[in-house]
């Protein structure tokens, strides 16, 4: 049964179609549709990086992410507000997430410290100390203007001691209210919770179910992909995906390789964010139907073929392997732009076939031909 509280006509998600735990559906929203299942492209400080926003749209992206942590350390937040919020600021006119910034007080603070009320912590930028508490984060989301905000949690970096992992998700449970009461009701916006419990099953069924009590409108998997094997994510995910409401959109945050992306489809997951393809564009990396391929290696230098003569992206089916080797190899720029484009429209590529196929109730037989394939080029590159 649908809870009345989490639904309002400016949000909807609607499911069109399952194959096994996995769906296709629509995040109806009044800045746009995200189709789901869905890659968020990482816009941390207001831009994706080396892309232009004409450029993540046209690859099919519906929704780009952005960090609150980063925002408000640069430009600020009540300044963003000023300027006409986060949306006119880096010309997106889609649907934004903005991200707590709970992971980055965790993962760039040299100082921090934690409390019942909130994190103090020094910035990375400048060293200038700053106060977050869940009120604040939610505050600072609002300024920033985002669609669907998340709740601040305390996220802990796998492996660590069980105490540490209860301590944090129950602190997470208690910051979830705060930030629920925070936001209250505001038309066209929603707000996930994040559900914490590290590689404990118990906690994460626990953190699940409290959370699906406050009735929110999405609810985010957390505290994966820090460190722990990719084994342990997906037993995390099959143990929390019975807990949350099916009617209700999922999303793993931070994750991950095109493996992880099929992989956690498979078992009900609808939105995903990481830097990943963008990060390894900038470090001579392409994602391709072909599998990875590390454009620093010397045995691109005469290769003249493009990466993927299939792609509809012309970063993948104009260029020559040569000609972005010696990009990458002589440290231009244009390398990191061509091998982030390809990087992201692989992405989308990859988003828009699990799409299709779980449409037509083939979704393993896709997963399965899609390994095939990058076992085959494998093969072929080391012949």
């Amino acid at each position: 049964m649908t809870d009345p509280r989490s639904t309002s006509p400016d949000f909807n998600f609607a499911i069109h179609a399952r194959d096994g735990q996995a769906r296709t559906g629509a995040i109806a929203m009044p800045r746009g549709t995200i189709r789901t299942p869905a890659f968020m492209p990482v816009g941390t400080a207001a831009t994706v990086k080396a892309m232009y926003p004409e450029q993540v749209r046209e690859l099919g992206a519906d929704v780009v992410l952005g960090n609150t942590y980063h925002l408000m350390l640069r430009p600020g937040p009540e300044r963003m507000e000023r300027l006409g919020g986060l949306h006119k600021f880096m010309r997106w006119d889609g649907p934004i997430l903005t991200d707590s910034g709970g992971f980055q007080v965790m993962s760039l603070s040299a100082l921090r410290k934690i409390d019942e009320d909130g994190v103090t912590f020094r910035s990375h930028v400048d060293g200038s100390a700053h106060r977050m508490s869940p009120e604040r984060s939610i505050e600072i989301q609002g300024l920033l203007g985002s669609d669907i905000q998340m709740q601040l949690d305390e996220c802990v970096r796998l492996p660590a001691e069980r105490p540490a992992i209860e301590k944090a998700m129950h602190l997470s449970l208690r910051w979830a209210e705060r930030c629920r009461v925070a936001f209250g009701e505001q038309p066209g916006k929603a707000l996930f919770g994040i559900v914490q419990g590290g590689d404990v099953p118990e906690l994460r069924v626990e953190s699940a179910r409290a959370l699906t009590d406050l009735g929110l409108k999405g609810y985010a998997i957390g505290g994966l992909a820090v460190g722990e094997p990719q084994a342990v994510m997906l037993a995390m995910i099959e143990t929390v995906e019975p807990h949350l409401p099916a009617d209700k959109p999922r999303y793993l945050m931070g994750v991950g390789t095109p493996d992880d992306l099929m992989q956690s489809v498979l078992r009900g997951i609808d939105m995903f964010d990481c830097v990943m393809p963008t990060r390894a564009g900038r470090h001579g990396l392409a994602y391709t139907r072909h599998g990875r391929i590390n454009l620093r290696n010397a045995r691109h230098a005469e290769d003249v073929r493009p990466l993927d003569e299939a792609s509809d992206c012309p970063a993948a089916r104009d260029y020559s392997r040569a000609y972005l080797h010696h990009l990458v190899r002589s440290d231009e720029i244009l390398g990191m732009m061509l091998l982030t484009w390809n990087n992201l429209a692989y992405y989308q590529a990859l988003m828009a076939g699990m799409r299709a196929a779980i449409a037509e109730g083939r979704l393993v037989d896709f997963v399965g031909e899609t390994k095939e394939g990058w076992a085959r080029a494998e093969a072929a590159e080391k012949a």
